[in-house]
């Protein structure tokens, strides 16, 4: 694995937060979780997008649970069944039924605060129809729907192990290609930003995926480190810390540098991925469950085309090599422990 990422201070460092550091240091290096001796049995799947977690569904054949185990009012949603020896849970966090993005007149959508011209709103269309969703409903998509999902299904559900699988933006100049699949080796915040000794640490929030080893040589999977964030734009400031945090694949992978660039040049810049990463890392850690993230990339930061075209362009290709990644991944851990893998 890479480096672990320290958080750069804007005061000098004195022995008190030296000593912090290397307190911190010795906590991130723990992997989420902690071992089993027993052969893993459940197995709990959090994933983003419906559209991301329709084709596993299928796959494994699984049903949405109809009494739901989450409290009341909640849109979250469960698929669940058994494959081979494993117990299997399929968690999205479901849709947010409180936006309409269509206006009256139905000639503009306003999506989370963006106003879309017509042509936009008919690429719009013609994507989310190929893909039966409803315009009216969005997912339910960021770090606060994920922790809270992660934490609902590991109080009613007790999984041996949690996996977030999803697609992602990835850095060109860091190696990723589009179609790419990742396992990730560490996870952390880009846009916490506290600068203040030992906060600043908090903030990043620097966790390690539980260690597979024998999972990474058998599938012959990449590795790299994930940064998160809430924002579909880019600060300066979480610019320089997703370099700092030496992330080769971005969660809300939009850059401003990247949008001014393409605005400049007459393209629109529509970023689409919306993932979860270090918020379900911060859960799982919590109460001591290994998890495992696993990253297909559908666009490039850093590359030439407009997001929108290339995530819409990859999309299907991307989501069948992530169920395909995510299927060869159960498919090893069936009947295996933790020391196993």
């Amino acid at each position: 694995f890479l480096p672990l990422f320290l958080a750069r201070d804007i005061f000098p460092e004195n022995r008190l937060h030296r000593l912090h550091r290397e307190k911190q240091i010795g906590s991130a290096m723990a992997p989420c979780g902690e071992k089993s001796q027993e052969a893993i049995s459940s197995v709990v799947i959090i994933i983003a997008m419906q559209t991301e977690a329709m084709p596993l569904v299928n796959k494994f054949e699984l049903k949405e649970d109809q009494d739901s185990v989450f409290p009341e009012g909640v849109p979250w949603v469960r698929y669940h069944g058994t494959y081979k020896d494993l117990h299997l849970n399929i968690i999205w966090p479901g849709k947010d039924t409180s936006l309409v993005p269509m206006d009256t007149n139905g000639t503009d959508i306003d999506v989370v605060g963006h106003t879309c011209t017509q042509q936009e709103y008919e690429i719009h269309d013609l994507f989310f129809a190929n893909l039966n969703l409803i315009l009216s409903e969005v997912d339910s998509v960021g770090t606060i729907s994920a922790s809270l999902v992660t934490y609902a299904s590991i109080q009613a559900l007790k999984p041996d192990l949690i996996i977030n699988a999803g697609t992602a933006g990835g850095f060109k100049a860091k190696g990723a290609s589009i179609g790419d699949v990742f396992l990730i080796s560490d996870v952390a915040f880009h846009d916490r930003r506290i600068p203040i000794p030992v906060f600043d640490l908090y903030g990043v929030g620097q966790r390690q995926a539980f260690s597979t080893p024998n999972l990474l040589r058998e599938l012959n999977l990449k590795v790299c480190k994930l940064s998160t964030g809430d924002s579909l734009d880019m600060s300066s400031q979480d610019e320089t810390s997703i370099t700092a945090n030496d992330a080769t694949i971005k969660d809300m992978e939009d850059q401003e540098s990247e949008e001014k660039r393409r605005r400049e040049k007459g393209d629109e810049a529509h970023p689409l991925s919306i993932y979860l990463g270090a918020a379900v890392a911060y859960v799982a850690d919590l109460f001591k469950v290994p998890a495992i993230f696993v990253k297909a990339v559908t666009d490039l930061v850093d590359g030439d085309k407009p997001t929108a075209e290339e995530f819409m362009q990859n999309l299907v290709a991307v989501t069948a090599a992530l169920e395909q990644s995510v299927s060869q991944v159960i498919d090893f851990i069936n009947g295996k422990r933790f020391s196993e893998l």
